[in-house]
């Protein structure tokens, strides 16, 4: 199939492009990608030259521009793709809402989703694709998804359209992708055809989870600097595949080094060889992984591999670029699959069944590595930290009840909750701020059901 037969993309904040590569491998062509970023746009010109590559923000882009550049017209495109930059809803900005320190969608980084549904509504393609976190979907009133349902009641009394939003929580593991990835999507047809969202393919009662190793069991690191830095990298190797800090916990099988919940889910983070990876980041610290079972952070390559690129795909800029890049991207698996259940319900195709991103099993996988002792400079950390107080206890919920910043900081845990082991007026001024999320209740423990994680089909719009 040519790409002026196959179905035409707009593509809105692309990023490196995980949308778009599993969107082509669905049988899609995108005709124009709109991205800031300019390493991300160094990325999609080197690895697909013939898209159309505008890099704008979105909202300096007229609905001429788009058109003009997409060879196409109002109302003839195809699909509208993009994932708006999600801090205002991500898990930290959640607590902070919650606790009245954050303005949810008045937030100004919020106006990308605004900018999205402006391209919706000049366009009017047959189909639109959205995708963000989980917490798109929480605040009530000042969600994302509520605004994104009121912008297309507001198109459809407009301009005549039926579109009818369908959302869901989709969890990538259960979709045959190497990493426990979840997230939220929202689908809406110009038809007023109602999405169904496919069933999950793998886990408990259906195919296995592909895993870490089946990722990437054969992958060579190559001369990329992998070791790691700072005080806590000769900690790592003695972490079991498959944990975290909490291993050196009450809860865990190790020294007791740390409290309870006391750190970042992700802090001394590892892979497990027989378990999808845990979520990939975009913005990791020295200490935050998640880390290969080698004890080392993961190649840009591997990385790839985890998010299910297509294996011709090169990330372009600076180690810390190419990480944001590809941490920022949807797997492209999980858009190959949503765009053939697009194809095959909204636009009358029949692509196959099959996807072709979905990986090969990998036999031979070697034993899980063994933990090493605890150097003896980590033990002077034995017995010092306590756990979590417990939900309601902690030093956020006191400060909340009006609590002085004296009696906040008498109890050692508000040392170890923040994840400094001084007290906070001795750290700095950006204690609070570079800590935040580990106030966050975590539902992870060291070995979730990653199909837990699936969510059911919501609609939207009014019926």
């Amino acid at each position: 199939m040519s790409a002026r037969e196959k179905p035409t993309v707009i593509s809105l904040f692309t990023g490196a492009g995980g949308l778009d590569y599993g969107l082509e491998a669905a049988g899609f062509h995108t005709s124009v990608a709109i991205e800031l970023d300019e390493e991300a746009c160094k990325t999609l010109k080197h690895n697909r030259p013939k898209w159309k590559i505008i890099q704008k923000s979105v909202s300096d882009v007229t609905a001429d521009e788009l058109l003009s550049a997409s060879h196409l017209k109002r109302r003839g495109v195809d699909l509208i793709v993009g994932g708006p930059p999600c801090q205002p809803f991500s898990k930290a900005a959640n607590w902070a809402r919650k606790n009245g320190r954050a303005p949810g969608l008045n937030d100004n980084r919020a106006s990308t989703v605004s900018k999205f549904m402006d391209v919706v509504e000049m366009v009017l393609p047959k189909v639109v694709l959205l995708e963000n976190v989980d917490g798109f979907a929480s605040g009530g009133q000042n969600s994302g998804e509520l605004f994104v349902t009121n912008r297309f009641n507001t198109i459809n009394k407009s301009a005549g359209t039926s579109y009818r939003p369908v959302s869901s929580l989709l969890n990538a593991a259960d979709f045959g992708v190497p990493q426990a990835r979840r997230r939220r999507f929202i689908v809406a047809a110009r038809s007023g055809h109602m999405f169904e969202f496919p069933s999950a393919t793998h886990g408990e009662g259906r195919e296995p989870y592909v895993t870490a190793w089946d990722a990437l069991g054969d992958d060579e690191p190559g001369d990329e600097p992998l070791q790691l830095s700072g005080q806590w990298a000769d900690l790592l190797p003695t972490i079991p595949e498959g944990q975290n800090y909490t291993w050196h916990t009450s809860r865990g099988g190790g020294q007791l080094l740390f409290g309870w919940r006391c750190r970042y889910w992700t802090f001394l983070l590892k892979l497990a060889k027989n378990r999808p990876s845990w979520t990939i980041q975009a913005h990791p610290g020295p200490a935050a992984g998640p880390f290969h079972w080698k004890n080392r952070k993961l190649s840009i390559r591997e990385l790839c591999r985890l998010q299910t690129f297509p294996e011709d795909v090169e990330i372009k800029g600076i180690r810390s670029a190419a990480v944001r890049q590809v941490g920022n991207a949807v797997p492209s698996l999980m858009a190959e699959v949503l765009g053939r259940a697009i194809r095959r319900q909204l636009l009358g195709h029949h692509p196959q069944r099959q996807p072709s991103l979905l990986l090969n099993r990998r036999r031979g996988m070697p034993e899980a590595e063994k933990p090493r002792p605890v150097p003896k400079k980590y033990h002077h950390l034995i017995g010092r930290h306590p756990d979590h107080p417990g939900t309601g206890r902690g030093p956020g919920a006191r400060k909340r009840d009006g609590a002085s910043p004296a009696e906040q900081t008498k109890d050692p845990a508000w040392h170890t909750v923040l994840g400094f082991d001084e007290a906070p007026e001795r750290v700095g001024h950006q204690s609070l701020g570079r800590s935040a999320e580990c106030l966050i209740p975590r539902s992870e423990e060291l070995s979730i059901p990653v199909s837990a994680a699936f969510g059911g089909r919501t609609c939207l719009g009014r019926r």
